[in-house]
């Protein structure tokens, strides 16, 4: 082969590289082209500094997460994913189990799973990104949205910090007598739930903005108030405004057209499938599907100046139901539990059917723990427990010293002791 060939070869072979760099460039130019609000300002690589990153006894710590993974889910036969990061660094990542039945899809780190109430946080975040945007406000009624809803009163910031008092859906609609036509089909949809609302009119759980009552039904009306904003179906609004601007790539709204093929969750202790039912395509409160990895994207761009403009974003970590005195609080879209030595956990766990979730994300260490289980099981929620770790929460380290000393009151009591 002469000179002048293989120049001529390399130098094709140069331009075939180049044109297919272009093409990439421009589909996902083109993925991530949205006119609607988004996080697309957002630098994932510029959020931390190196100090952010630091941990002088790691080795130590990631011993002592090795050592819970081993004994919480190795131990429990747990199924699903953890992760810790401190700023730009992964501490420690693990996966195990199935997605589906008949041990298929082995669960990995591109394996979305199921977040059920940490989809709250998302919701919640996909709002206030229109509420900077303008094109809605915290102070607006609902009424001014959907003709006929039967409580004035409610406005999208008592959705947001759960005290609008609204009924929970999983409770009110199967009481409804004689039954609505809805409950024929095998999927109720958030417009079924708005729409049988306004026509039933059940009684508020309790009065708005009188005090916190944890409820469904607030983000579900979110996810309905986002679709009427950007004129956008909420699968596809969150997609362009959170799970493409921030490389979420592995992660979505659970769908109809999802079922064949995303991860399913199971009864605790076995294999057994738990069965889809008539809620489960409600979405706003629930159905993220998504991994520990994009979850922790996600929290990388919450630390960031460009997430949201600052009075927003203080807004998110304010304690707004302070009429009883305890260590639990909500803010917008995120639980906290505020210590006696005034420090604060900011904090999502989730529970729906065979789903246990846990999120925190802790705004002194910028460390973040991400656990979702597929496999019902309340030892899931002792991964937040890995936060007294990081920070002085002396509730936390109490619970992760009883958990791996065995106590088996704090394994049992799960839910009830590390909240949902």
């Amino acid at each position: 082969m002469t000179t002048r060939n293989l120049v001529l070869i390399v130098t094709v072979f140069l331009s075939l590289i180049s044109c297919k760099k272009d093409a990439d460039s421009k589909k996902a130019s083109a993925e991530n082209t949205t006119n609607l609000p988004n996080y697309g300002n957002v630098d994932l690589n510029s959020v931390f500094t190196k100090a952010d990153s630091q941990l002088g006894d790691k080795g130590i710590l990631t011993g002592y997460i090795d050592q819970y993974y081993k004994k919480i889910w190795e131990g429990g036969n747990l199924s699903g994913g953890i992760l810790v990061a401190k700023g730009d660094e992964i501490l420690y990542e693990n996966y195990r189990g199935f997605g589906r039945e008949g041990n298929q899809m082995p669960i990995d780190k591109n394996t979305p799973l199921h977040v059920a109430s940490v989809s709250k946080t998302l919701t919640a975040m996909a709002m206030l990104k229109l509420v900077e945007a303008g094109k809605i406000k915290l102070t607006d009624h609902l009424t001014q949205y959907f003709p006929g809803f039967p409580y004035p009163n409610v406005t999208v910031q008592t959705l947001l910090d759960q005290r609008s008092g609204l009924p929970k859906y999983e409770y009110f609609i199967p009481k409804i007598q004689p039954a609505p036509a809805e409950l024929s089909k095998p999927f109720i949809t958030n417009q079924d739930v708005l729409d049988m609302i306004i026509k039933y009119k059940p009684d508020l759980a309790r009065d708005t903005d009188t005090g916190f009552m944890y409820c469904n039904t607030n983000f579900a009306m979110l996810a309905l108030l986002i679709e009427k904003i950007t004129k956008t179906p909420f699968p596809q609004a969150m997609k362009e405004m959170i799970f493409q601007p921030l490389k979420m790539e592995h992660t979505y709204i659970f769908q109809e057209k999802d079922i064949p093929t995303a991860a399913q969750s199971f009864y605790y202790g076995g294999n057994r499938l738990y069965p889809l039912d008539r809620l489960d395509l409600i979405y706003g409160d629930k159905n993220v599907y998504t991994t520990p990895r994009d979850l922790y994207n996600f929290s990388k761009a919450m630390y960031s100046k460009d997430f949201l403009k600052s009075d927003l974003m203080q807004m998110v970590f304010t304690p707004y139901s302070n009429e009883k005195s305890g260590m639990n609080n909500y803010g917008l879209g995120f639980r906290m539990k505020i210590f006696d030595n005034g420090e604060k956990l900011t904090y999502h766990n989730g529970w729906w059917h065979g789903t246990n979730s846990v999120f925190a994300h802790l705004l002194k260490s910028k460390v973040t723990i991400v656990a979702i289980g597929n496999k019902y099981s309340n030892q899931v929620y002792t991964a937040l427990a890995l936060s007294g770790l990081f920070e002085d929460f002396p509730v936390q380290k109490d619970k992760l010293h009883s958990v791996m000393n065995d106590n088996k009151d704090t394994l049992n009591a799960g839910h009830e002791v590390f909240g949902e």
